[in-house]
């Protein structure tokens, strides 16, 4: 059971917290019907997520046995079998569906085909689309946008251009960030970790870090002070939450460029104590101005 639970990767459904963005930027989280949409979107994400997670531990079992980290994997140890990681797979996926179905129909019909494609461009990346460089970074930035889509949705809430902006380029950012543990690991073993890390290098990844880092805040910076997020919240002050982002970039690229342990964005965040000051600092600060 454990080693089930393994597969299906639960700490990484902190990812799907992303569902929550455009309620909360849209002001309207703590009505309690909306919340409980934006909550059935969220679960319905994470149960397909698992899915994925399953199917791509599937695909790279050989592959994952030769890595000094990833062979501890379920699948990968032997520790469950390939026909039981399929089983897995479908109940995950069925899950996922029947959380989409409790929605009212209008929602479900929209929330089903954005999580649809989530699913179906998330098994093309597992199978082939991942040995593809800068394509497979998009993809995973990508994913994250259809989160925030789904959250809107379900929310009723209508995302601003710059929040899908921003969701797509910190996510990239992360995943540059991550793919540099990669080229770090292959400059020292000799042996790339994915079959497109060799069209990365030390260089081109750094330069990529800083560039989507830099947007990034820029284009937060825009959001806060934009005209029509100004007269949504009512309120000039929204642009002081920006040094939180800034410190919070900061310190994940001395996580990534100085510290070097850059691996796993997910593991970063639920142990890094003073990324998670931050996180909560700022959300403390966004709360405050908006809704106070």
């Amino acid at each position: 059971m454990k080693n089930l639970f393994r597969l299906i990767r639960p700490h990484q459904w902190i990812k799907n917290l992303f569902v929550f963005l455009p309620l909360f930027f849209g002001g309207v989280v703590f009505q309690p019907s909306l919340f409980l949409n934006g909550l059935l979107a969220f679960m319905a994400f994470s149960f397909v997520a698992s899915s994925v997670y399953c199917f791509n531990d599937i695909a790279d079992a050989e592959a994952d046995r030769r890595h000094p980290v990833k062979c501890k994997r379920p699948i990968a140890s032997g520790a469950v079998s390939i026909g039981k990681a399929y089983v897995l797979m479908v109940l995950m996926a069925t899950i996922g569906a029947l959380c989409i179905v409790a929605l009212t129909q209008e929602e479900m019909k929209r929330v089903g085909i954005i999580i649809a494609t989530y699913y179906v461009m998330n098994l093309a990346y597992c199978g082939r689309l991942k040995d593809f460089a800068i394509l497979d970074v998009c993809i995973i930035a990508f994913g994250f946008v259809l989160r925030i889509l789904a959250g809107a949705v379900a929310g009723g809430v209508q995302p601003s251009q710059w929040i899908l902006l921003m969701t797509f380029l910190l996510t990239l950012f992360l995943s540059f960030a991550k793919r540099r543990d990669d080229v770090l690991r292959m400059n020292a073993t000799g042996e790339a970790p994915r079959k497109n890390t060799s069209h990365y290098n030390l260089e081109f990844i750094n330069t990529a870090i800083t560039i989507t880092g830099s947007i990034t805040l820029v284009c937060y910076i825009m959001y806060t002070v934009s005209p029509e997020v100004v007269k949504n919240f009512h309120t000039n002050y929204l642009y002081l939450t920006s040094i939180f982002v800034l410190i919070g970039l900061l310190r994940y690229i001395q996580i990534t460029v100085v510290e070097q342990k850059s691996g796993d964005p997910t593991k970063i965040m639920l142990r890094d104590r003073f990324i998670q000051l931050i996180v909560v600092a700022w959300f403390a600060a966004f709360l405050i101005i908006i809704y106070i």
